[in-house]
């Protein structure tokens, strides 16, 4: 009896040794082949634009090509499931952005963050233009204001899913003043900017980066800069009386960032924060992003998850406060800021 039991148990040390040995090998020779990376939102929006400028020089660390794959739809919570059901073995990364952490104050999914460790939170856009279409007869934030209240309901108005730079931006203002305009969603920045350019949308709250180079070419009109500061000519929204004390939720912005299953190795995790961390270093990378009002962070791990928990709780408890939230953020265990 006791030597079958020896047996037994010689058995599983070997399995056990086998597994370990093998989790090793598969480690050290990660990546072996490829790796997808999933956009959650669609083509020529701000997640899209800085992701495929910031993959390249994350590539030349991996020694394998990064295959991006925009997967919208849903407020971003379509391309993130889908990397959930994909294996945790750092061959599918989820190329992020901070829609996802207001998840499940806005119902939109019963997961946020919790099950993605963050690789690297690469950049923040503190820069928000409000764009009209290029023959809108307003120039200001305050022209727009006083023809939206003299005609509510009628100024056509991008926005995308909850924790979005345009819905975000509305709950600020709507809790300042009134703003009653047609809502017309779209899966992200480059749908909307084709929308306004084309005269099927008036106005939209969009990060610079997915913008500017329109405005400068004259395909669309910046009205102003969320900030009680100019930028590039562009006039601050303070401007405009009743949303001066917008200031009370700044700075805020949308950023960006690439995460992997919670469950992958963790020398897996440290070859692809060591990769993006270099990337995001890189000087050609950094001048393509503050080119575009973007500001470089380059955060991992724990430093990141602290990130993202400020940036979701100042949101939370916006939306909270302007009545937009599904669920009290309190009931989630998100602290007031």
């Amino acid at each position: 009896m006791q030597h079958h039991k020896r047996q037994i148990l010689g058995a599983a040390l070997v399995a056990v040794a086998a597994a370990s040995v093998g989790a090793n090998a598969f480690a050290q020779a990660y990546p072996a082949r490829d790796i997808t990376a999933v956009i959650q939102w669609g083509a020529g929006g701000g997640t899209d634009v800085a992701m495929r400028a910031y993959a390249p020089y994350a590539e030349e660390a991996l020694g394998k090509k990064i295959v991006l794959q925009n997967k919208p739809g849903a407020s971003g919570a379509i391309g993130a499931n889908f990397v959930l059901q994909q294996p945790a073995d750092g061959y599918t990364l989820l190329m992020g952005a901070e829609p996802q952490s207001l998840f499940r104050v806005m119902g939109t999914a019963d997961f946020d963050y919790d099950k993605f460790y963050p690789i690297n939170i690469a950049a923040i856009a503190n820069t928000v233009l409000l764009v009209a279409r290029a023959d809108a007869p307003w120039n200001t934030m305050q022209d727009l204001l006083s023809h939206v209240q003299a005609n509510p309901n009628k100024v056509k108005q991008y926005t995308s899913g909850p924790g979005s730079v345009p819905f975000t931006v509305n709950a600020m203002i709507g809790s300042l003043t009134k703003f009653d305009t047609i809502r017309i969603p779209f899966d992200g920045d480059g749908p909307a900017i084709a929308a306004l350019q084309g005269g099927h949308a008036d106005i939209g709250f969009i990060a610079s980066g997915a913008v500017i180079e329109h405005i400068k070419a004259g395909r669309l009109k910046a009205l102003g800069v969320l900030s009680d500061k100019p930028y590039q000519g562009i006039p601050p929204m303070t401007d405009a009386p009743s949303v001066r004390n917008i200031t009370k939720y700044l700075p805020w912005g949308a950023w960006y960032g690439v995460f992997v299953r919670k469950e992958a190795p963790d020398e897996v995790k440290a070859k692809l924060v060591a990769a993006f961390k270099k990337a995001a270093e890189t000087p050609k990378y950094r001048e393509f992003m503050a080119n575009r009002g973007t500001t470089i962070l380059n955060l991992s791990g724990a430093e990141a998850e602290k990130f993202i928990k400020k940036w979701q709780s100042t949101t939370a408890w916006l939306y909270q406060g302007a009545g937009v939230a599904k669920k009290n953020p309190a009931e989630l265990g998100i602290a007031k800021p």
